[in-house]
């Protein structure tokens, strides 16, 4: 099943299995518009008042490496970046950046496990699946909304 999900970056699909998220991907144009817990923690997400996902969700396929990766990525803090580098050199493997990027690339979640705050050497935007422009926004939409926690 899908879900249909408008969103500050365009429409969102996100694919279920049972009560599973599998799958997130940007510019859907059907699917269900049921009430989901995966819809509503998106809502709140996009509305700046969940920083944490809960709703379960299920990383699925990818290589050895990738799923490293993508736990590295889903430990980063709402409203902080770290590089490819970093994430390639914390795996043990500092020569890995381009792989790390390849393998955010692959995530089957994004949003969820938030492969916009992995950003290149010295902050730079390189490389998202939905385009570098709703990775600014995502971005740019958490830093507003740190931002307004620590300084009200």
């Amino acid at each position: 099943m899908q879900l249909l999900v408008e969103s500050p970056i365009g429409p969102l699909g996100v694919v279920l299995d049972g009560d599973t998220v599998i799958g997130v991907r940007f510019g859907a144009s059907h699917g269900s518009s049921d009430r989901h817990p995966a819809a509503a923690e998106l809502a709140a997400y996009f509305a700046g008042t969940l920083t944490d996902f809960t709703v379960p969700f299920d990383l699925r396929g990818g290589s050895a490496f990738e799923r490293a990766v993508w736990e590295q990525i889903a430990a980063i803090p709402y409203g902080e970046m770290v590089t490819y580098g970093a994430i390639a050199k914390a795996l043990g493997d500092p020569g890995a950046a381009r792989a790390v990027g390849t393998a955010c690339n692959h995530n089957p979640v994004p949003v969820i496990v938030p492969c916009h705050r992995v950003v290149g050497a010295g902050g730079k935007l390189t490389g998202f699946g939905g385009g570098l422009p709703r990775k600014r926004r995502l971005l740019e939409l958490e830093a507003r909304f740190s931002w307004e926690r620590a300084w009200g």
